[in-house]
């Protein structure tokens, strides 16, 4: 299986009562970031990566909770199970594990910015831990996916992975700036 199967097979198409639903959430951001800015409470930076960091967190939550069909509810206690099916050869469950390492790097890369300041690596562990444990625990309860401490570990990793490189980048900035 290709990662756009892999893709397609776990995400449904967006209706347009959830693109609405994500367009009215994102304008009430947008809303309360201007009042931000204008209270002088953050910074243009802040509020242009703040306003990223939601819309991707909204298509995360959408693609990964609201979107998947309905089915049985599935979990998978066992931890690192991804990892001793992969070494017993199902090259699938690599390509899954590697996109959730993935998924959440975008989100470690928008962080610092939005906060306005470095996110250490293992704070970029645990915030990503704990949004994925939310995704998890919701497609748990809504029934739309499989519950499992592997992915919580991948994207916690991935997210990590982003704020690891947001603050390099930054220091890099930094230097330049001072040189």
């Amino acid at each position: 299986m290709d990662l756009y199967q892999v893709f397609i097979t776990h995400n449904g198409a967006w209706t347009i009562q959830d693109i609405i639903c994500l367009l009215a959430l994102f304008i009430l951001a947008a809303i309360f970031t201007c009042r931000q800015l204008c209270r002088q409470r953050i910074v243009m930076s802040q509020a242009v990566a703040g306003l990223a960091l939601f819309l991707f967190i909204g298509v995360v939550f959408g693609s990964t909770v609201f979107t998947r069909m309905l089915a049985e509810r599935k979990y998978n206690l066992e931890l690192f199970w991804s990892w001793k099916e992969i070494i017993n050869g199902n090259r699938d469950l690599l390509k899954e594990n590697f996109l959730n390492c993935i998924l959440l790097i975008p989100m470690g890369l928008l962080l610092p910015a939005t906060l306005n300041h470095r996110i250490s690596w293992w704070k970029g562990m645990l915030i990503g831990v704990t949004t994925s444990a939310i995704i998890e625990t919701s497609q748990l309860i809504f029934c739309r996916g499989l519950f499992e401490w592997d992915d919580m570990i991948h994207n916690g990793i991935g997210c990590m992975i982003g704020c690891v490189i947001a603050n390099m980048i930054k220091e890099c900035l930094n230097k330049h700036k001072l040189q």
